[in-house]
């Protein structure tokens, strides 16, 4: 009933991180350890059913979209974080210059910026609060 509860949560909130989950979780179950919800991600994680992506400077994160070598754009202003599809075509960021002896079957691109929606904000607020990363 955990890990159901634990993967329900998940998937009603892509790129969660342990602590949302553990907050959704609770409000359904009424208790469950955080070790239990670290338990249940792990063991759900091994099996395929979910995926966990570590963005730069952020807790892990976890998602139920797998199967794919899918992408993500973080917002550096807010947090916010959006799946995008891998691209096609020619890609040398996804092949590494040298394997050194790897067998690399995936790669993981982050892309980082800001999202509209912080983009608009710091256009409507007055020039001495816009934010020293608005272009």
């Amino acid at each position: 009933m955990q890990r159901v509860a634990v993967l329900k949560a998940v998937a009603g909130a892509p790129h969660a991180t342990a602590e949302a989950i553990t907050a959704t979780v609770r409000a359904e179950l009424g208790t469950i350890s955080r070790q239990g919800v670290y338990d249940a991600l792990a063991v759900l994680g091994e099996v395929g059913l979910i995926r966990r992506i570590s963005p730069v400077g952020s807790a892990a994160r976890y998602e139920t979209r797998v199967g794919d070598n899918h992408h993500h754009i973080i917002c550096r202003s807010c947090g916010e974080i959006v799946d995008v599809d891998c691209a096609v075509g020619f890609t040398p960021c996804l092949t590494a210059s040298d394997s050194r002896g790897y067998d690399i079957d995936e790669a993981e691109v982050a892309y980082l910026g800001r999202c509209p929606s912080c983009c608009a904000a710091d256009a409507a607020a007055p020039q001495y609060l816009q934010s020293s990363t608005a272009r």
